[in-house]
Formats: C-alpha cells, sequence, structure tokens
C-alpha cells in the first residue's frame, strides 16, 4: 500500500474514533478533539511507517515483532500527546482508551484492504 493511502486510511478510521471519545467522554469541543487527532497522527505515522519499511524485506517474525512493538510505541506516544492536546490531566486514562482504540481500528482497517 502506498503511503500516502495508508496516511489517508489512517485519518479517516482514527479522527472520527478520536473526535467521537474525546468529545463524548470528555467533552473536548468537536473541532479541538479532531485537530489533536490529526496532529498525533503526524506525529507519529510518517516514522512508524518509514522505520517497518526496513523490516518487510526480511523474515515474517522480524517484521511481526517490529510491528507490534512499533505500534506499542504509537499507542503510548499518540495517548500522551492527545492528553496534552486536549487538556486532560496527566494520567487521565481516556486518552490511553481511544488510542488504543483508534489504533486498532485503523490496523484492522489496513489488514483487511491490504489482504
Amino acid at each position: 500500500m502506498p503511503y500516502a493511502l495508508a496516511l489517508a486510511l489512517t485519518l479517516l478510521v482514527e479522527v472520527p474514533v478520536y473526535t467521537a471519545a474525546l468529545t463524548r467522554a470528555a467533552g473536548v469541543r468537536p473541532a479541538r478533539a479532531a485537530a489533536a487527532a490529526v496532529l498525533v497522527n503526524l506525529a507519529t505515522h510518517p516514522l512508524f511507517w518509514w522505520s517497518l519499511r526496513q523490516f518487510s524485506a526480511g523474515p515474517a517474525a522480524a517484521y511481526w515483532t517490529a510491528f507490534g512493538l512499533g505500534e506499542a510505541g504509537v499507542w503510548a506516544v499518540e495517548a500522551a500527546l492527545l492528553g496534552r492536546l486536549t487538556g486532560l490531566r496527566p494520567g487521565h486514562p481516556l486518552p490511553w482508551a481511544a488510542a488504543g482504540t483508534a489504533n486498532a481500528a485503523s490496523v484492522l482497517a489496513g489488514m483487511v484492504l491490504a489482504g
């Protein structure tokens, strides 16, 4: 899948998930929630995508290990950034839950489209 398509798919899936979670559970304004969702993805997606490419030609075990570790890192970074961008108190569980849900949804969507 070309990078531009992967980024577009990620934003198409994750921005609504983040926006719904933040507006309904934390009262964040929809525009602020959507902007935060786009920003956290722009901060993590390129680095994850280009870092993962080095494992695509090697053994499957290396690729999937890097994929899993990379997704865990993306989840943590997005949750931390999301909390700061939306003004939620440090340690609030919502950014972690939203980041986990949004990233799981976009991984699933990517796997469905790729396979």
